[in-house]
């Protein structure tokens, strides 16, 4: 696929599947393959195999092939699936090199482990984060990152660069860069699924989901409300299931992993545990989390 084709696919849902690992930290592929083919009832555009949800920091090279490969073979080239890459220059053209030979159609770049780094230093590691296959590069801009706009023009001289993806939900700074960078990038809603109402009044329509996990014809609902501008159905979404979920997610770091894995656990989906440094739920925050459960077991019926 080349990446004018993979930006064309990025509309609507992004699915961010969990990676789940068995009580003994191991990983759990057929677990993992089980939640695709359920997340694939009600397609997302593309797939993000081993993204943050899915726990990329935590999982070993030979890990993260093993999750490229069994995301590729599960969906059958139905919908592209996207890798997640990071760390550092050579760690991150491993893992790049590795998923385009297992299948992958494009890249997510996670910003390098180094918080200090100056912007000749990022413009380097990008390029060549991007040199390293053919496929579509997308920047991942969460944590420490904070690019100017400056610099993410000068990023945008990376012929495989298709798409930015926001993980830090300051809508200000978003609609700087927007209004700098225009149309040359494909901006994607990628700090949660209770940000899509603010992401989709400032015209984007594509947004990373780790409500599909659990509920992916919840996460196209709110792509499809958000666009159609039904307030009514987006409201009632969030209100219902979206913002009481990220009220638990928001009380810990980490939680944003742990408690779509318990919810999914609870659902009777492979959620598993988290591996550390990522918090288990502490029994109160488990018990608010069964609290939230009817709400995502009725899901299959009209808003």
């Amino acid at each position: 696929m080349t990446p004018d084709i993979l930006r064309s696919t990025l509309q609507g849902v992004i699915g961010f599947p969990v990676t789940p690992f068995k009580a003994d930290l191991s990983l759990d592929l057929d677990g993992f393959r089980r939640n695709l083919r359920f997340m694939l009832t009600d397609p997302p555009s593309t797939i993000v195999a081993a993204g943050g949800t899915g726990e990329l920091y935590s999982l070993s090279p030979e890990e993260h092939l093993e999750v490229v490969r069994a995301a590729v073979a599960e969906t059958g080239a139905r919908v592209p699936v996207i890798a997640g890459v990071g760390f550092n220059v050579p760690i991150a053209r491993t893992l790049a090199r590795q998923a385009e030979a297992a299948g992958a159609s494009g890249i997510l770049a996670f910003p390098p482990y180094f918080p200090a780094t100056e912007d000749e230093g990022l413009l380097q590691y990008y390029q060549a984060v991007a040199d390293a296959s053919a496929l579509g590069l997308i920047i991942y801009s969460r944590d420490w990152f904070h690019p100017s706009p400056a610099l993410v023009e000068r990023l945008t001289s990376i012929p495989r660069l298709i798409a930015w993806k926001d993980g830090q939900g300051d809508i200000r700074r978003l609609q700087i860069l927007q209004s700098r960078i225009g149309s040359r990038l494909l901006w994607v809603g990628g700090a949660g699924d209770d940000m899509v109402p603010a992401y989709y009044s400032l015209g984007i329509r594509a947004f990373t989901s780790s409500v599909a996990n659990v509920s992916p014809r919840i996460a196209r609902q709110l792509h499809e409300a958000a666009s159609n501008g039904d307030r009514s159905t987006l409201d009632a979404l969030m209100s219902r299931c979206v913002v009481p979920l990220y009220n638990l997610r928001a009380r810990r770091r980490g939680y944003e992993v742990t408690a779509m894995k318990d919810l999914m656990n609870l659902l009777g989906l492979a959620g598993g545990v988290v591996r550390p440094p990522l918090p288990a739920l502490t029994a109160e925050d488990a018990k608010f989390l069964e609290t939230l459960l009817p709400a995502w077991q009725t899901t299959s019926s009209a808003v």
